[in-house]
């Protein structure tokens, strides 16, 4: 059974930081590039970041660049994304999903989401 499950959302104030996980499992990890979405209450769903697993190639919206970073742990398949001074333009569900290559009608597997809120 192929399984994203994301962990690490939390309620942070304007500046702070958190890290998200994402553990996959069920799949060949390194076959997939995998990323980050989110979507903001009344907002389309937009990619945030991508990780391309083989060679760890990266991917960065222009609204995050500079603030957070994706790596990926391959020998225990799990993407991280460090999110460093959040703003409350941030505040979304943060979704994993593979393949993240090319546009997300590509995707396949997506994870449950995780809850960020970042207060002013």
């Amino acid at each position: 059974e192929v399984q994203l499950v994301e962990s690490g959302g939390d309620l942070v104030q304007a500046g702070g930081s958190l890290r998200l996980s994402c553990a996959a499992s069920g799949f060949t990890f390194e076959d997939y590039a995998i990323g980050w979405y989110r979507q903001a209450p009344g907002k389309k769903r937009e990619e945030v970041s991508c990780i391309a697993t083989s060679d760890g190639e990266t991917y960065y919206a222009d609204s995050v660049k500079g603030r957070f970073t994706i790596s990926s742990d391959n020998a225990n398949n799990t993407v991280y994304l460090q999110m460093n001074d959040l703003n409350p333009e941030d505040t979304a569900v943060y979704y994993c999903g593979a393949d993240c290559t090319f546009t997300e009608a590509h995707v396949v597997y997506w994870g449950q989401g995780t809850q960020v809120a970042v207060s002013s």
